[in-house]
């Protein structure tokens, strides 16, 4: 009879590289730090190298944690900085699983993949949306993607969107990609009661980067196109920083068109406050659009404001629709179409009715999808059915 030995050594040690980790806000530090926390769950030897932050915003992990002497960005001293560090501690990183969960990390391996003394026994990629078409229009960038995902072991999407754009622009991904949704903020996961209203108006929350492409000008704007007396019954809020020159002046400066709509900038928020905003607010907006070669790739704002019972209103765009469901957790209206949009938001205003139900839906859709099976996923090869 044929023995079969058993191979009970422990999986490599697993290495997240990421310019996007907490402190720093958004979709991909979001997906980055749940990732890194699933997998520590999962009981894998998990270090996470990011950039640099003030040791005051630190906090404790269920990981190892190595802040980098670099900020983060895209260009090239950043990158060059962080492939000093990825060839310094190549030894280390020759018999682990390098994940590199977004494109900043993978424009520098892009580079050191010719290096012949560095080379890890696994690299991992996860693709969000816009960097796709970005490494796809330039040719020479193109052709280092088109390497590194022929030399990468695996590669995952969030949404089958990403997944579609991926292999329409890098086929070399087909026989190793895999969807790996993202899943509601572990911190969100018990949501506290809803507060008193603060007035009897009506609050539409929009949460993410003050950028064109995130769309609280279009969301003002069909605010603004509300009859009067139905804009009287509206406030809106806008939750998040600045992050393209002059787009904050502008919203201010169209708000002022109508002071009979209260708007109300709030900033950027710590993450322990998002959850009273949410719970103050009745409708969430966000109405993304493919800004250039940035797309919504999926959408991880939707599923907290989900989880806090909030019927949702936006743009049938990219991923979002793998988010957001039309007429179960909100309403969605096609992209440029300003009246139409006007008319979700009238509708949501004068049908309690909807807005409950349509929150009920989003609280139970979020449930649907788990960081951990997504972890288990990259890690495990135990491959997400959802």
């Amino acid at each position: 009879m044929e023995s079969t030995t058993l191979d009970l050594s422990p999986p490599p040690p697993v290495f997240v590289i990421t310019h996007e980790f907490y402190p720093v806000r958004g979709g991909i530090a979001t997906f980055t730090e749940e990732i890194a926390k699933a997998t520590a769950d999962l009981g894998f030897d998990i270090e996470v190298w990011a950039q640099s932050a003030p040791p005051d915003r630190e906090k404790p992990w269920p990981f190892r944690m190595r802040r980098m002497p670099l900020r983060g960005s895209h260009g090239w001293a950043c990158q060059l900085r962080l492939a000093g560090e990825l060839i310094r501690y190549r030894r280390q990183l020759r018999y682990a699983t390098v994940y590199l969960p977004e494109p900043g990390p993978m424009k520098t391996m892009m580079l050191l993949q010719f290096i012949s003394a560095f080379r890890p026994k696994r690299v991992i990629l996860t693709f969000h949306g816009s960097e796709i078409l970005r490494f796809s229009h330039n040719p020479i960038r193109r052709w280092l993607t088109k390497r590194l995902i022929r030399r990468s072991a695996l590669v995952t999407t969030l949404s089958n969107y990403t997944q579609e754009l991926l292999l329409e622009h890098f086929p070399e991904a087909a026989d190793k990609i895999l969807l790996t949704p993202g899943a509601l903020r572990t911190d969100f996961a018990v949501v506290p009661p809803r507060n008193a209203r603060p007035s009897d108006k009506i609050v539409v929350l929009t949460v993410g980067r003050l950028h064109p492409r995130k769309g609280q000008l279009l969301t003002l704007q069909a605010l603004q196109a509300l009859a009067p007396q139905v804009r009287a019954r509206v406030e809106y809020w806008i939750v998040g920083g600045q992050s393209k020159s002059n787009y904050e002046e502008t919203l201010r400066a169209t708000a002022a068109l109508h002071p009979d709509l209260t708007v109300r900038f709030f900033g950027n928020m710590p993450d322990e406050d998002l959850a009273g905003i949410y719970a103050r607010a009745d409708i969430f907006a966000m109405t993304s659009i493919d800004h250039g070669h940035s797309v919504e790739g999926y959408g991880l704002v939707y599923l907290e404001a989900s989880s806090h019972g909030l019927p949702i209103v936006a743009h049938h765009v990219g991923g979002v629709p793998e988010a957001v469901v039309d007429g179960l957790t909100g309403l969605l209206v096609p992209p440029h179409r300003p009246a139409q949009l006007a008319a979700a938001f009238e509708r949501l205003v004068f049908d309690p009715e909807l807005r409950r139900r349509l929150g009920e839906g989003g609280r139970a859709w979020t449930a649907r999808n788990c960081w951990k099976r997504s972890a288990a996923a990259i890690f495990m090869g135990e491959e997400e059915n959802a």
